[in-house]
């Protein structure tokens, strides 16, 4: 994110966008989505129990960092196994960790248990590559949080990868 300069001179990172600004962001595209607010998930198994009638493809999101430094967000099904080995070498990364939560926030506004492609709309700076499971783009919908775990957006995969594109984050679509 680019700093901004406060009025004593002191640079401070701008505050990430909220749920409100991306679902505006959404609308000014003309990307259409529906929001169903809920009580705090931190897990799939716990959205799996709170989701209730939701349809459209349910799903899990990797903020990883590899030894060399680089960003990524993986984007899957929920109940899909991703070995950080196979999929490092699938994306031409360096040995694969999960990111840390100061660097999560930092660079993509977002807490643990809140990770979702639509985090891009704070990483200003591109350092995040996201990585889309093909398997995603079957379904009519495809369902994320949005920039908090309290609720659940409904996009279709086209509108997403529109999302994408508009914040300058070219989606890598591979099999997983």
């Amino acid at each position: 994110m680019a700093l901004e300069a406060t009025e004593s001179g002191v640079y401070n990172l701008p505050m990430a966008l909220t749920r409100n600004d991306l679902l505006s962001r959404l609308d000014a595209l003309g990307i259409v989505t529906t929001t169903v607010d809920h009580p705090a998930v931190f897990t799939v198994e716990e959205s799996k129990r709170l989701r209730g009638d939701l349809l459209g493809g349910h799903t899990k999101n990797l903020f990883l960092k590899d030894k060399k430094g680089r960003l990524w967000l993986v984007v899957t099904l929920e109940d899909r196994d991703v070995d950080l080995k196979a999929l490092r070498k699938k994306i031409g990364a360096a040995q694969l960790s999960f990111g840390k939560p100061n660097l999560l926030s930092k660079v993509l506004g977002l807490e643990p248990g809140s990770v979702t492609p639509f985090g891009v709309i704070n990483d200003s700076d591109n350092q995040v590559t996201v990585i889309l499971d093909k398997s995603l783009l079957a379904f009519d919908a495809v369902n994320f949080h949005p920039l908090t775990n309290t609720a659940t957006t409904q996009i279709s995969p086209e509108g997403l990868q529109i999302f994408l594109r508009d914040t300058r984050h070219e989606p890598t679509i591979i099999a997983l």
